[in-house]
């Protein structure tokens, strides 16, 4: 059987490599993205362009986003050229990136009213895992839907998962990073205080790493607080986005977290100081200098 067309939006660090495993794998794209070289790039390696999302989605069977916000997600899809007003009946969209469940679910109530599905599939690991096809992809959607996507994302993932009802896999995504980025604000204020009040971080580390506390985000924080390694490619920022999107989940469900609130304003308040682009265990520096 011949391969899917698929449309790609998104060559950013981690776009870029999906698009490249995919082109590498036999499959024809057509891409978009405002970074002209990563265009270029996909070109180069036979993809063709397309001057709007509209004109995109017509041409292929598989739309995929790796997008930064559910606001540029919405804005793509609900342009008047937009991949709403070109998608073809019985195409799919597929959005890799972190978005708001309940914006998902409405961007799938109105492509199903024009024939075509959705899933939500966002992504664990890295950009280097993106380029080998390794990545962890938490799939959520009709399962007819799923089963129509699954040969591909399974060239794209080591391990794809299907997690249910369209916007299962973004509120698994956003659970995960509340988990991950509290625990990261935590610890590095735990090797902040510690620094402040003489107890010797690494001696810190030792003693707590052989206690249940010990986890890979323990070992990303006591690389860059003790060691000055900055190894965990999540940024401030996009920590702060994901922790925002959690809030608004947990509103959505008539709930609330008082525990991610607190990450949340730290996480913003490294962020209005400038650190947004950093790694995130690099709230160490602010909590570092942080004075009552």
């Amino acid at each position: 059987m011949s391969k899917p067309t698929i449309g790609f939006i998104g060559l950013g660090l981690m776009g870029g490599n999906m698009a490249e495993n995919l082109q590498n794998k036999g499959y024809d794209l057509i891409v978009m993205d405002l970074n002209k070289e990563a265009v270029a790039a996909c070109v180069s390696r036979g993809a063709k362009t397309a001057s709007t999302a509209k004109e995109l989605a017509a041409g292929s069977d598989i739309v995929m986003f790796c997008l930064t916000t559910s606001a540029v997600v919405e804005k793509i899809v609900y342009a008047e050229d937009g991949i709403l007003a070109g998608i073809k009946e019985g195409a799919v969209l597929v959005d890799f990136g972190t978005s708001i469940p309940s914006s998902t679910k409405k961007i799938g109530s109105d492509l199903a009213a024009k024939g075509a599905g959705m899933i939500d599939a966002p992504l664990g690991r890295t950009p280097a895992h993106a380029k080998d096809g390794l990545l962890n992809i938490m799939a959520a959607g009709d399962i007819d839907t799923f089963n129509k996507v699954k040969p591909v994302l399974e060239d794209q993932g080591e391990n794809v998962f299907h997690l249910g009802e369209l916007g299962a896999g973004h509120t698994t995504k956003l659970i995960n990073n509340f988990m991950g980025m509290t625990t990261v604000c935590a610890m590095s204020q735990a090797f902040a205080v510690a620094d402040r009040a003489g107890v010797d971080r690494q001696q810190l580390f030792d003693i707590m790493s052989t206690g249940p506390s010990n986890s890979p985000f323990m070992q990303f924080c006591k690389n860059y607080a003790v060691d000055n390694v900055s190894d965990l490619g999540f940024s401030i920022a996009n920590a702060n986005k994901d922790l925002g999107y959690f809030l608004q989940m947990v509103e959505d469900l008539g709930t609330e977290s008082k525990i991610a609130e607190g990450s949340s304003a730290n996480l913003q308040a490294a962020f209005d100081a400038g650190m947004g682009q950093g790694n995130v265990p690099e709230i160490f520096d602010y909590f570092k200098q942080l004075n009552k």
